[in-house]
């Protein structure tokens, strides 16, 4: 298939990569035109401007976030220069409230949209294994597939209204902090009473928990591995920042993202916006006199 592909972060590097190893033809779009270049070698084609990566197929968008997603579709006016069959894929953590309003735009100009979140760190986007959760017209899915084949190793459909994929994106994200905070507790208290995290953590992952999330999780915050991040904590601060809004959309009270919320902001206060977001676990550890 042909693709156009813009954002080659942390994330949409590898994915673009990804694209290209299994034989489709990519158009490549980064701010950063250096990020692009390192894909040539490799059959990427590269777009001098956002614009030319839209065409009349498939446009996939890995942008950091709503500003970002706003800035270069809607104000960078994309979606009108896509070709009347043509989809929209955005596979970002975004808003709500912004996927909604990208398919009424997208319906106004006469082409597609798909929500297309994904989990999983930068080191499962280059083994291809990320989580895809689509979210959009079931043709459209069905025609972007063997891009999702590519990029993941399963594509989970949650309906054809896009945003519906973003909820859940967001709530599953929601469920990785929650994690994250519950670990720095937990640790906290164990080294307070002398017990080491790393065998509480090979206890409870050979049995209770044994799901990834707490294997890497667990293992990053014993070791205090917060660098190089593979999520930074303002990426960590603005997705339970969408948690809330979209909670309050709904009506549905969290307290617990309240709580993530203000530790992450302690956590970038203190130490900088360069750590991995599962840094604010530390907060925990310096609340109970810990360093």
């Amino acid at each position: 298939m042909k693709a156009g592909f813009i954002g080659l972060g942390n994330m949409g590097l590898p994915m673009a990569r990804n694209l290209l190893k299994a034989g489709h033809e990519v158009i490549v779009y980064n701010r950063t035109r250096e990020r692009s270049e390192s894909l040539r070698a490799q059959g990427a084609i590269i777009a001098n401007q956002a614009a030319d990566a839209c065409g009349d197929d498939v446009l996939i968008t890995m942008l950091a976030d709503d500003r970002a997603v706003r800035s270069v579709v809607l104000d960078g006016q994309l979606i009108p220069k896509l070709g009347p069959d043509a989809v929209h894929v955005s596979m970002a953590t975004i808003s709500v409230a912004l996927a909604q309003e990208l398919t009424r735009a997208h319906a106004e100009a006469g082409n597609q949209f798909i929500s297309a979140p994904v989990f999983g760190r930068p080191e499962a986007a280059e083994a291809a294994k990320l989580a895809v959760v689509a979210a959009g017209p079931s043709k459209m899915i069905e025609r972007c597939q063997p891009l999702f084949d590519a990029m993941g190793q399963r594509t989970f459909i949650v309906g054809e209204e896009p945003s519906k994929a973003n909820t859940v994106k967001l709530a599953g994200n929601f469920l990785i902090l929650s994690v994250i905070e519950s670990l720095g507790e937990a640790y906290a208290l164990l080294r307070k009473s002398g017990v080491e995290p790393g065998a509480f953590l090979e206890i409870m992952t050979s049995t209770l928990f044994a799901a990834p999330v707490y294997k890497i999780y667990g293992n990053l915050i014993a070791k205090e591995q917060f660098l190089p991040a593979g999520f930074k904590l303002p990426l960590g601060l603005k997705d339970v920042s969408l948690v809330l809004a979209a909670a309050a959309d709904a009506r549905a009270p969290m307290p617990v993202a309240s709580l993530v919320r203000d530790h992450i902001l302690a956590a970038i206060a203190r130490n900088g916006e360069d750590l991995d977001w599962s840094a604010f676990s530390k907060i925990s550890a310096e609340n109970a006199g810990l360093k």
